[in-house]
């Protein structure tokens, strides 16, 4: 059989400070720290001409939006967004990221959307922005994913079909 050495009580705080030993859930204490410490760290993604860029999306809708600081100018597909998006709800949803932030009046944004309808475009352009802004000043990310802003919101329009009226309702029954 082996034999078991005997240890001191400064050999064990030597092999403790090497990491070699294990705390009482089994974990290496050493590698735990080191762990801790790389929690993922976001960089500043930004063009040649200082924008940050963006992609959002929403049921068929699709958004290029481009963010640069300014003065809080909003254009999409090059028209002010307060004439492109007529409903206040709708222009409520575009600044909901900038209020968020509290960056209402700093940036110009530039968007170009195409597909989907009205509400569907409001929300890709929502959801590019918030990308964007994560993209400029990365140490805004906790507060937009708090937020629900970085969360690309999957619902689509359920696709019809045969022997049924639309997606799930079924044509009118005739009893003669």
């Amino acid at each position: 059989m082996a034999e078991t050495e005997t240890k001191t009580l400064e050999d064990l705080s030597a092999l403790k400070e090497a990491g070699a030993l294990k705390d009482a859930a089994g974990t290496d204490t050493a590698a735990a720290a080191v762990v801790a410490n790389t929690a993922p760290v976001y960089e500043k993604k930004i063009d040649k001409l200082g924008r940050a860029y963006a992609t959002g999306k929403r049921k068929n809708a699709i958004a290029r939006v481009w963010l640069k600081p300014g003065t809080g100018k909003i254009t999409v597909n090059k028209r002010e967004f307060a004439t492109y998006f007529a409903r206040p709800v709708l222009q409520m949803l575009l600044k909901q990221p900038l209020d968020v932030a509290n960056r209402l009046d700093q940036f110009d944004i530039m968007a170009t959307v195409s597909g989907g309808g009205l509400s569907g475009q409001a929300g890709a352009v929502r959801h590019g922005i918030s990308k964007a802004l994560t993209n400029f000043e990365p140490e805004l990310r906790p507060i937009l994913k708090k937020g629900g802003f970085l969360t690309r919101d999957s619902r689509v329009v359920e696709r019809k079909k045969y022997g049924r009226a639309k997606a799930r309702r079924s044509f009118q029954f005739s009893k003669r």
